[in-house]
């Protein structure tokens, strides 16, 4: 297996539990220092939310060994040998090769920031955030002497979000550059002026409609941020711009990849080329490419919760059972202070690329009865198509309990339900909860009214 994060050791963990030691031999290449960890939760030991970095950590190497796993820790895979069905494995540490025989191999690399070549600088203080190996070395830059009082935070999308307040939590003055015209451009422009009220309101510089152009150094530490209007004056910047399928070996190796760069694979998690199955090649996680359930596209979905789950079909299969996995509909959540942020589906402009004619509504409620003490305002947003009435997608930002409603949305985009039989939805009610009309079913008679408007118009 070439990777023991949330893919890889998921796969491990389920041939484990189906084909004893002495039927099957499993061995983890991982180029890293950890295993099985929570990248999500970096940002949040960074700020100090988490106070402990080992709490990230679900499983180490040691609980692994001792279950029957071989790991061999900061070993990077450099060349797969599909022909004598090897994988050849750097020492990073001792240094030398190894090769390791296969009869099954399991692509789990993960993915790698996107890094443009103005970020490729010689000199310290720029970061990605991918791995729990960058967080612990953000974490030592931000501790360094001189400590940095300047931070400038590349790209406005959840990780960078999720860092910008994180640095703010260390004192930092910080400075969010957004190439786009709003941060978290993954909701729609009306929910995301929302939430860049919010992160103003933590006091963050935010600068839409900003292309970088480089980074300056000085001295071997960064200096400041090259923009189209100037410089920004930096001690620490952190690249926010998204993820990549890490596929670079696999791709030298001959192995196809698809549109979106990540490995094809079938709903079994096999790795599929041009000519069907390349064989014994299984895949799973950031590193693969995925079918979005309502507009039928490929996309990658680079979120810990597919990685763990594409890993159990992969590892159900390799331990000789069945399992397949049937897609995502881009379900996500964050927050910014006390702001959550959540959507599922498509987004207004993710359905209009697709194809789709819809209708939208939006509501205004409250998280529980505006009478009980504690109540939080909420934006619901529905986007629902013409004709079928099927939710395609939604929304919601409010304050605290607002975004785990988007589970209830989940479900029902998944389960293709109409606006109109949302509305019907036995959901929980009282007071300390929700009120008598919960935000989803208001939302839901609204995205029907706009429906039939849009029919009798």
């Amino acid at each position: 297996m070439i990777g023991a994060d949330a893919a890889g050791m998921s796969a491990a963990s389920q041939a484990r539990r189906r084909r004893t030691p002495d039927k099957l031999e499993i061995v983890a290449f991982e180029r890293g220092n950890f295993t099985s960890y929570s990248a999500c939760g970096i940002p949040y030991w960074i700020s100090g939310v988490v106070p402990d970095r080992d709490a990230l950590v679900a499983r180490t190497p040691a609980e692994f060994e001792k279950a029957g796993v071989r790991v061999r820790m900061r070993h990077e895979v450099v060349a797969i040998d599909l022909d004598r069905r090897e994988v050849v494995a750097r020492d990073l540490e001792g240094g030398g090769e190894i090769r390791e025989g296969f009869d099954e191999l399991l692509y789990a690399a993960g993915a790698v920031p996107v890094t443009p070549d103005w970020a490729r600088v010689d000199g310290g203080g720029v970061f990605g955030v991918q791995t729990l190996d960058d967080g612990t070395a953000i974490k030592a830059w931000l501790e360094s002497d001189p400590k940095p009082q300047r931070a400038v935070v590349i790209g406005g999308g959840y990780i960078g979000v999720e860092m910008a307040e994180a640095m703010i939590k260390h004192g930092l003055d910080v400075t969010l550059l957004e190439k786009s015209s709003q941060p978290m451009s993954t909701v729609d422009l009306d929910m995301g002026e929302r939430v860049r009220a919010a992160i103003d309101g933590l006091g963050i510089t935010v600068r839409t409609g900003a292309h970088v152009q480089g980074i300056e150094t000085s001295h071997g530490r960064v200096r400041a941020v090259v923009t189209e209007d100037g410089t920004v004056p930096a001690d620490i910047v952190v690249l926010g711009l998204g993820v990549r399928p890490n596929t670079s070996r696999a791709v030298e190796s001959g192995i196809p990849v698809g549109v979106t760069g990540g490995l094809r694979t079938d709903l079994r998690m096999r790795v599929v080329g041009p000519e069907g199955h390349v064989e014994g090649l299984w895949a799973a996680g950031d590193c693969v490419q995925t079918t979005h359930r309502i507009s039928g596209q490929p996309m990658h979905a680079p979120l810990g919760t597919h990685a763990n789950k594409q890993g159990r079909v992969a590892g159900i299969n390799l331990g000789g059972g069945y399992a397949t996995f049937p897609g995502v509909i881009g379900t996500a959540v964050t927050k910014v202070c006390d702001l959550e942020v959540a959507r599922t589906g498509l987004s207004s402009k993710e359905a209009t690329r697709a194809g789709f004619e819809y209708v939208t509504a939006t509501v205004e409620s409250t998280s529980r009865a505006g009478y009980y003490p504690g109540a939080e305002t909420m934006t619901v947003k529905m986007i629902a198509e013409r004709r079928t009435g099927r939710l395609l997608g939604a929304q919601i930002v409010g304050r605290e309990e607002a975004a785990k409603r988007i589970d209830a949305l989940a479900i029902a985009v998944w389960n293709e339900m109409t606006v109109e039989e949302m509305t019907a939805l036995d959901l929980s009610y009282a007071p300390p909860f929700a009120p008598v009309w919960d935000p989803v079913l208001i939302a839901a008679r609204k995205a029907t009214d706009a429906l039939l408007a849009a029919d009798q118009g």
